[in-house]
């Protein structure tokens, strides 16, 4: 494939039990995946992850724990080019955030903005990576080996 790949955002989103939120796509069937989106010109990555949480989680009830040291990529499937983002880009390219979250689950709004998930649930890190798309996989699983000693300290 060619062309570039978008930067963006992605956060794990921790409770206090240690478990992730997972939302469901609304575009897809059954996609599950973590909150995660473009850098608009003029943000900082980390100013992305919290318009991001409270664009797609509908809260700001949350404090950044932790960032990956790199960036990640992930390359979309051939069928999707030309689908999404206009088909100007090949993949994202992220810099991913562990946020713990300081509210209650009534403070999850899926709704608040134009919804991207119709149903979400506080996952184990190891089921996470079942629930998600086969091509986002490899970076998921790179993201919770970098935070795991965040995810798993006071388990």
């Amino acid at each position: 494939m060619s062309g570039p790949y978008r930067r963006g955002v992605g956060i794990v989103l921790l409770n206090q039990a240690k478990l992730i939120f997972a939302g469901r796509r609304v575009d897809s069937v059954n996609a599950w995946q973590m909150p995660q989106g473009g850098i608009d010109a003029g943000e900082t990555p980390r100013e992305a992850a919290l318009r991001e949480l409270h664009e797609e989680v509908g809260t700001d009830k949350a404090e950044v724990i932790a960032e990956t040291a790199d960036w990640f990529r992930y390359e979309i499937p051939a069928p999707l080019i030309g689908k999404v983002w206009g088909g100007r880009y090949r993949g994202q390219e992220q810099k991913w955030f562990a946020l713990r979250f300081t509210g209650s689950d009534e403070d999850i709004q899926l709704d608040r903005h134009d919804p991207e998930f119709n149903a979400w649930q506080w996952v184990e890190p190891a089921r996470l990576l079942a629930l998600i798309v086969p091509f986002k996989r490899p970076v998921y699983e790179a993201v919770l080996r970098e935070f795991a000693p965040i995810i798993e300290a006071g388990r």
